[in-house]
């Protein structure tokens, strides 16, 4: 914090929102429909007008990038063998769904009634449903389940691969049918994911959301604006400091701040703020101006095991990319078309399936790509394979996310803790004896498959556990660290507001008391859109 100099003032608001990430350019949008409300939204990020957010492939581009990512990484991880992780966060207008794999998923409708068995009444899959309906811009005729014209894009992919189809076909061998729709509540099966896409190009929330709502006079944007700390009298949240380009301005809210920067910055922004654990902050000399256990525990994310497969007749990635007359054909098809592989998410086809067959709903989410690498970013491997990555969708390993420094440019602690729950390990071995199954299926003969990650020769349970550990990396899904209940650890209340505070709201992943059965973007807009409609109708 700059303290050689007061801070500027930046005058009154009735809505601060902090972070334009997935959640905060919703709220932006909707919270400036009242053209009597003034509303203020900080980025710590710059403009999303770079080239390699809008080609979906580009996210290879953007993760690893500091103009777009935050450039994180995990505290060595036990369960991961000693292994620190790369923990790409968006930085950026869009947040994370500048830089995310595009993948349109709601989760399971059991998910939000575990949420309302929580104690969290209005989170049941029934009160959630018309939020994620509010916005969605579906490719299919509307229904009871989809909806069309609403802001945020719902497209088929615009390309297909015949290696994944095999795949599909060798899992019904095994049960996994082909499914129409993952997002109706209960997504066992296999099917081609459906993305955030307009005609080949990403499509995030700034574009979906907040470009639409800059031409309104009462909003007003600041990007590069990385908050400092928030601003608070006795209980009362009174506005929040921000540093831009080394000079500290202060802006006042009427009405609350709204903290939407995310599962691992929203809690370093409490912290920071003096809102937390006290042992956590008198280590760092920071007064504890509102004792809060819960903020920045209960950390949850997917870790993904990245099992990879060599296939013979057939085309994949792999091949193409290599070789450099076709990554002149793949740019000139994309170019022309917007089709083609620089128009793929990372992931094309994927599959829901169970680790236990006692289960009720699916466990595992399986992402099977047209290519292999040894790690994200890498290069190709020079023959042709595929990856069969696979995630235990309800871990039981939860960690914590705590600040290391009282200076905020020094990031978190990350501690996800992976695998240390013993029944996580069961699942993770379990998870790669289905994908070895399946690949073993008589409609893949013909591409005779053979195993590269793990390998062959690891077998046996405590093998398989270490292998895990040895190949495991996360889908960068971190939610919980603010999350929503009544009870001693819980950070905010159903309606969203901190426990003990006034003025001010936590509305982003952080405030899932559990992880959704699936990806996690679609299921933060609708947090952004039920809380936006909360607020209005409180205020």
């Amino acid at each position: 914090m700059n303290t050689k100099t007061p801070p500027r003032l930046d005058g009154d608001y009735d809505y601060i929102i902090v972070g334009a990430g997935t959640a905060g350019c919703v709220l932006a949008n909707r919270l400036s429909e009242n053209p009597k409300t003034r509303v203020l939204l900080l980025e710590a990020g710059k403009s999303d007008n770079y080239h390699w957010v809008h080609i979906p492939v580009g996210y290879l581009y953007c993760i690893g990038n500091p103009r777009t990512d935050w450039m994180m990484k995990t505290a060595p991880e036990p369960g991961l063998n000693g292994r620190s992780l790369v923990y790409p966060r968006g930085k950026v207008l869009g947040g994370c769904s500048s830089i995310n794999g595009m993948i349109y998923m709601r989760g399971q409708a059991a998910d939000y009634d575990q949420w309302r068995q929580m104690g969290n009444t209005g989170w049941g899959w029934d009160d959630v449903l018309p939020y994620f309906l509010k916005s969605e811009d579906h490719h299919s005729e509307s229904s009871d389940l989809h909806q069309q014209g609403g802001e945020w894009k719902v497209s088929k992919q615009r390309l297909e691969w015949d290696i994944l189809k095999a795949v599909q076909e060798g899992a019904k061998e095994f049960g996994v049918l082909p499914r129409s729709d993952f997002n109706d509540g209960n997504n066992e099966g296999s099917g081609f994911f459906e993305v955030n896409q307009k005609n080949g190009v990403r499509w995030n929330t700034s574009k979906a959301f907040l470009r639409p709502a800059l031409k309104r006079k009462n909003l007003r944007v600041v990007t590069e604006a990385e908050v400092e700390t928030l601003e608070l009298e006795g209980r009362q949240v009174t506005g929040v400091r921000y540093d831009r380009r080394g000079t500290t301005y202060s802006a006042q809210v009427k009405a609350e701040v709204l903290l939407a920067a995310g599962a691992i910055n929203s809690p370093k922004i409490l912290q920071l703020s003096g809102i937390g654990p006290h042992e956590v902050l008198s280590q760092f000399g920071i007064d504890t101006r509102h004792q809060s256990e819960g903020v920045g525990e209960n950390l949850q994310d997917h870790l993904q095991i990245r099992t990879v497969y060599k296939v013979q007749n057939a085309r994949t990635l792999n091949t193409l990319a290599n070789s450099p007359i076709g990554k002149m054909k793949i740019g000139l098809q994309y170019a022309l078309t917007q089709k083609g592989p620089m128009s793929m998410a990372p992931s094309q086809f994927g599959m829901f399936t169970k680790s236990d067959p006692s289960l009720e709903t699916p466990d595992l989410e399986y992402h099977v790509q047209p290519l292999s690498t040894d790690k994200l970013g890498d290069p190709l491997h020079p023959f042709p394979a595929i990856t069969m990555s696979v995630c235990n969708l309800r871990p039981e390993s939860v960690g914590n996310c705590h600040i290391q420094s009282n200076d905020r440019h020094v990031q978190p602690e990350i501690r996800l803790n992976y695998l240390s729950a013993e029944r996580d390990k069961h699942v993770a071995a379990e998870s790669v004896r289905q994908a070895r199954e399946i690949m073993s299926a008589k409609a893949l003969v013909p591409h005779a498959p053979e195993e590269i990650l793990p390998g062959p020769t690891v077998a046996d349970q405590a093998d398989l556990v270490r292998a895990a550990g040895d190949i495991g990396t996360t889908i960068f899904h971190p939610v919980g660290t603010c999350k929503m209940g009544s009870d001693p650890s819980a950070v905010v209340g159903p309606d969203l507001r901190v426990h003990g505070l006034n003025g001010l709201r936590v509305i982003d992943a952080s405030i899932m008391p559990k992880i959704v059965s699936g990806n996690t973007a679609s299921p933060v807009i609708m947090i952004a859109e039920k809380a936006a409609d909360m607020i209005r109708k409180g205020a």
